[in-house]
């Protein structure tokens, strides 16, 4: 049996045609069936898996009602689960287990939800396409030769797959919405601030989200809200308005609605066949009363830039303590220095000692000013753009990519054009604004036309928008089925 969606599954349990023990042996009946293509799991654990099902039957017998209980769910491997393993895709924390669980972890066990596995990612959640990983690269389920996206490639590609309906991502520019672009799920960055960061790992910490990942908004909107809400352990988490519309969504009217498309979005250096899916898509926004609007956000031009500067310099800092001291591998090599030399040369990829040298060579004597400090002062423009933008218009509407999914080593020997994938996504984190991807379509495969591949639409709401954009994405999948479409794996 394939994974259904979470308001199906939870349909089911509620009227006692499903148990949770049946949902999670159909789900790892499946892994065992399509990991050795896909992997896009790094740690299964069946028996507690099993386990926890259980505990939900046993809560659902006696007449609870929540809206994940009984649920599984997939969780990115740089999230903290007591007593599992914990990797971040790397081989620096080989051995390491996690001592306690994130507070969006300890939300969704607390509320029922039954977690199947970890999920593989870019090390570190460095990278835009699943293939940095040190336990090898995530395959996209709609074509095997091309990248699923990344970072948060496994939790993407675990829903897309059917292994679970609903998963846990991070994303920092863009770390669930463009692998959600690429293969053809909903994925949501909140607000920063929306949910709590206590216990994911931190790459680049002004930035970093925790990002529910899941088929359709619906579904999204059940997991969200057992997430969201205020955190004593996260002195930046904030309440969301609105929470209380989460368990039961419904669309949003779309009459009258002003939709915003940024013209630096709509220029030189999209694909034709992601103009032309993204446009259809724009249609049914207008078929609905929808009006839509050119707009500028004429800092976007350098937002790769100062998103770079901005995350290379928080890596930098925050991974200083992966050392061979305090947890994780080590490799003995002489004195103190010598070994602290050896284990991160050892320990980390060359996509992470990349991003490290550049941070620190930011935070440098004579440098900071140069480079750190302009960057900081560019971020406040990039902000405004976004705040002059959402004073004529209601929510913002770009492609999540400007490419279809490349195909693998495409673009992993120029870093350049890997960052460049980046390009629709990582403005708006630095805005701290709510952003999702939506699937928008399908265009032809460029060198098979049989075969189908993917094309996500991003939308972006004003601050604490959240709710507002899972009901306007809602509306818009309410009229259309591209987020309904499954790859077909039966091969």
């Amino acid at each position: 049996m394939a994974a259904g969606t979470v308001l199906e599954w939870r349909e089911g349990l509620d009227q006692g045609d499903l148990s949770a023990v049946s949902l999670v042996q159909a789900a790892f009946d499946r892994m065992d069936r399509l990991e050795p293509t896909l992997n896009a799991l790094v740690w299964r654990d069946r028996e507690g898996a099993l386990g926890a099902a259980r505990e939900a039957d046993r809560r659902l017998h006696a007449g609870e009602r929540s809206p994940m209980l009984g649920v599984p769910f997939i969780l990115k491997d740089n999230f903290n689960w007591a007593g599992t393993p914990m990797g971040c895709g790397s081989k620096i924390l080989q051995g390491y287990q996690s001592p306690y669980d994130a507070t969006v972890v300890a939300r969704l066990l607390r509320a029922g939800a039954v977690p199947l596995a970890k999920a593989n990612m870019d090390e570190f959640a460095m990278g835009s396409s699943g293939e940095y990983s040190a336990f090898g690269p995530t395959r996209n389920p709609w074509d095997g030769s091309r990248v699923p996206g990344g970072s948060s490639s496994g939790s993407i590609v675990s829903v897309a797959a059917s292994y679970a309906p609903f998963a846990l991502g991070s994303d920092t520019g863009g770390s669930v919405r463009l692998p959600a672009g690429f293969c053809n799920v909903t994925a949501l960055r909140p607000t920063y601030g929306v949910l709590s960061r206590h216990g994911l790992t931190a790459m680049a910490s002004s930035l970093d989200q925790p990002g529910p990942v899941a088929r359709s908004a619906a579904d999204l909107a059940k997991g969200f809200a057992v997430l969201a809400g205020r955190d004593p352990l996260d002195s930046t988490s904030v309440d969301i308005p609105g929470a209380e519309r989460l368990e039961d969504l419904r669309p949003a009217d779309l009459a009258g609605l002003r939709i915003g498309l940024p013209k630096e979005y709509f220029g030189e250096g999209i694909e034709a066949p992601v103009r032309e899916a993204v446009a259809a898509a724009l249609k049914v926004f207008e078929s609905q009363g929808a009006i839509l609007e050119e707009v500028s956000l004429p800092h976007t031009a350098w937002a790769l830039d100062t998103y770079y500067l901005l995350c290379t310099s928080e890596v930098g800092s925050n991974l200083s303590r992966f050392d061979g001291v305090r947890y994780g591998a080590r490799v003995p090599d002489g004195g103190f220095h010598a070994m602290l030399a050896a284990t991160r040369d050892a320990g980390l990829g060359a996509e992470v000692k990349r991003r490290i040298l550049l941070g620190t060579f930011c935070l440098s004597k004579g440098y900071y000013e140069a480079f750190y400090l302009k960057a900081l002062k560019a971020r406040t423009l990039i902000a405004a753009d976004f705040a002059k933008a959402f004073a004529k218009v209601d929510v913002l509407a770009t492609p999540t990519s400007p490419a279809l999914p490349f195909r693998f080593g495409e673009k992993s020997a120029d870093p350049i054009a890997m960052y460049l994938a980046d390009a629709y996504s990582v403005a708006a984190p630095l805005a701290a604004l709510p952003c999702m991807s939506i699937p928008a379509g399908f265009a032809p495969s460029p060198d098979t036309p049989s075969k189908r591949l993917p094309v996500g639409l991003q939308l972006i709401g004003p601050a604490l928008s959240d709710v507002r954009l899972l009901e306007l994405a809602h509306a818009f999948q309410c009229c259309t089925d591209h987020h309904a479409q499954s790859p077909d794996l039966s091969t």
